[in-house]
C-alpha cells in the first residue's frame, strides 16, 4: 500500500483525515497519524481497517525520522515554525511534503535540494493562504490570457461564526487559533498600494482604517489590512498593479470595539505580570487605566475611551465580564495578550451545537481595450459540526487533494512551491466543486478602490 504520514491531529485535520479514509481503499493507501497525544490521533483514526495512530513527538529526531522513512507523502499539520526539521527530513530520505502554512526563508533555502531530488513540497494550500491563491489565479490567469491588463486586486477573508449561532454583541466567535486571533496585525505596518500610491498602516491605527463589503447577499461585513500586500505583486505576476489590498474579514463593529484593546495595550504580548494568576478580571482591565481614589473602574474605563453609556460599545465590554471582581486570572506570568485570550474564551468559544462560516471575496478590476470591468467573485461556506468545521474543511481538503494529486503523479513539477500554477489550482478547485465550495462570480461596474474606505 501508499503510506501517507499526517503529522497533526488537531481540530483542522478532521476533514482532511476523513478525505484520505474514504479515498483508502480506491486510492490503496493507508494513513498513518502522528501526533504528541496518541489518544487524538486514535480519535481521528476512527478504527478504520487503513489507519493507524502513532505517538509523534515532533522534537524526538528518532521519532520523526522512523515516521518519514516508513512514508511516500508527508503532510504536515504542525504550526508553522515546527515544519522546518520535518522538511529536511523529508529531503533526506526524498520525500514529498505538503503544509497549508506560508512558506518561511528557511523553507525556501530548501528549494534547490528539493529541485534536485526531484520532489513536490506544496505549501499554502490549506484556506488563507490556499484556495484564496488558487481562485485568485484562476481568474487573473483567465483575464490575462484574454489580453486584458490587471487595474486592481483585493482580496479579503475571514473565519466567522454562523448567523445562526451568532448570539453575543461582538458578531464573533473563536474559529481558529485564539492566540492569532489576539496578536492580528502585530509585528509591523499593514503595508499596500492604492491608485498607485504606497500606504501603510501602523498596529495602532490598523483597527479604525477600514473598509465595507457587501458580499454576495450575506450582508454587510467589514475588512481591516492584512501585514504585507505588495509581496503579492511578483507572486501573482502583477508587479505593475496599481492597486493591491488583502484583508481580514469581520461583522462591522467589531474592529471599533477591538480597537480599544489595542489602545489600551492589552494585546500586548511582550512582557510578563506580576502575580497575574491572582488578578481578577477587574484588576487586570484597571492595570490600563489612571489611578483615582473615587472614580470606579467602569468610569475610568469610559472616560478615557470616551465611551458613552448608551453607546452599544459599553454593551460589548460590559458582555465581555472584563469588569468582573471575582473571576480569577488564573495563569502565572501571563503577558496581557494571554489574559486577554483568556478572558475572551470565556464567551467566544464555539458551544457544542455552533457553526462556524469562512467569508472570502475577490475583486478584481482591469482594462480590456478601451473598456474598464470588475469582477466580484464570493465563496460563503457553513461548517457541518464541531467536528467537521467550515475552517477544517477549507484547510483540510485542498491540503488531502493535493497530497494525493502528488502521490498520483498529476502534480509534479519539483520544487518549494504555493498553488499559483494551472497545473495545481485547476484539478483541486474543481474537485472542491464536488464537496460545496464553490465561488459566484459577477461582473459589476468598475469603481477603482472601494469608495466607502476608510484606508485611504
Amino acid at each position: 500500500m501508499r503510506k501517507i504520514l499526517i503529522i497533526g491531529a488537531g481540530r483542522s485535520s478532521s476533514s482532511l483525515i476523513k478525505y484520505l479514509l474514504d479515498k483508502s481503499t480506491q486510492e490503496n493507501l493507508h494513513i498513518t497519524i502522528g501526533d504528541v497525544s496518541i489518544e487524538s490521533a486514535q480519535e481521528k483514526t476512527n478504527n478504520h481497517k487503513n489507519a493507524t495512530a502513532i505517538g509523534l513527538d515532533v522534537f524526538n529526531a528518532e521519532q520523526r525520522i522512523e515516521a518519514i522513512q516508513n512514508a511516500d507523502i508527508v503532510i504536515s499539520m504542525l504550526p508553522a515554525r515546527f515544519h522546518i526539521e520535518v522538511a529536511k527530513d523529508c529531503v533526506t530520505y526524498n520525500k514529498h511534503m505538503v503544509t497549508a502554512s506560508y512558506v518561511s526563508d528557511e523553507m525556501q533555502a530548501l528549494d534547490k535540494a528539493v529541485k534536485e531530488k526531484g520532489l513536490v513540497f506544496m505549501n499554502e494550500i490549506g484556506l488563507d493562504p490556499g484556495i484564496d491563491h488558487m481562485s485568485a489565479m484562476q481568474i487573473i490567469d483567465r483575464i490575462r490570457d484574454n489580453g486584458s491588463k490587471m487595474l486592481l486586486f483585493e482580496s479579503f477573508c475571514g473565519g466567522l461564526v454562523a448567523p445562526e449561532s451568532d448570539d453575543n454583541l461582538w458578531n464573533y466567535k473563536f474559529t481558529w487559533n485564539p492566540r492569532n486571533v489576539v496578536l492580528a496585525g502585530q509585528g509591523g505596518s499593514a503595508m499596500f498600494i492604492q491608485e498607485g500610491t504606497y500606504k501603510y498602516i501602523p498596529y495602532h491605527k490598523l483597527f479604525r482604517r477600514t473598509e465595507f463589503l457587501t458580499i454576495n447577499g450575506s450582508g454587510k461585513f467589514e475588512a481591516y489590512a492584512n501585514r504585507d500586500s505588495l509581496k503579492y505583486r511578483s507572486i501573482y505576476g502583477l508587479d505593475d498593479i496599481p492597486t493591491m489590498y488583502r484583508g481580514t474579514i469581520r461583522k462591522v463593529g467589531f474592529s471599533r470595539a477591538w480597537n480599544v484593546f489595542v489602545q489600551l495595550g492589552m494585546t500586548d504580548d511582550s512582557y510578563t505580570i506580576e502575580d497575574s494568576e491572582n488578578l481578577t478580571y477587574r484588576d487586570f482591565t484597571n492595570l490600563f487605566l489612571a489611578y483615582s481614589p473615587s472614580d470606579s473602574v467602569e468610569l475610568k474605563f469610559r472616560s478615557y475611551l470616551k465611551i458613552d453609556q448608551d453607546d452599544i460599545m459599553w454593551d460589548k465590554f460590559l458582555e465581555l465580564d472584563i469588569f468582573n471582581a471575582d473571576k480569577k486570572v488564573g495563569l502565572k506570568n501571563a503577558t496581557p495578550a494571554q489574559i486577554l485570550q483568556k478572558i475572551l474564551s470565556d464567551k467566544w468559544t464555539l458551544q457544542d451545537d455552533d457553526k462556524d462560516m469562512i467569508v472570502m471575496q475577490h475583486i478584481f478590476g482591469y482594462q480590456y481595450k478601451e473598456e474598464k470591468l470588475q469582477i466580484e467573485s464570493s465563496m460563503i461556506i457553513k461548517g457541518d459540526d464541531q467536528t467537521y468545521t467550515a475552517m477544517a474543511k477549507t484547510v483540510g481538503l485542498p491540503v488531502a487533494m493535493a497530497a494525493l494529486k502528488i502521490l498520483n503523479g498529476e502534480i509534479k513539477t519539483p520544487g518549494v512551491q504555493i498553488p499559483i500554477t494551472k497545473e495545481v489550482y485547476e484539478p483541486i478547485l474543481k474537485e472542491l466543486e464536488e464537496y460545496g465550495i464553490t465561488f459566484v462570480e459577477k461582473e459589476v461596474p468598475y469603481l477603482g478602490y472601494n469608495p466607502e474606505s476608510l484606508r485611504g
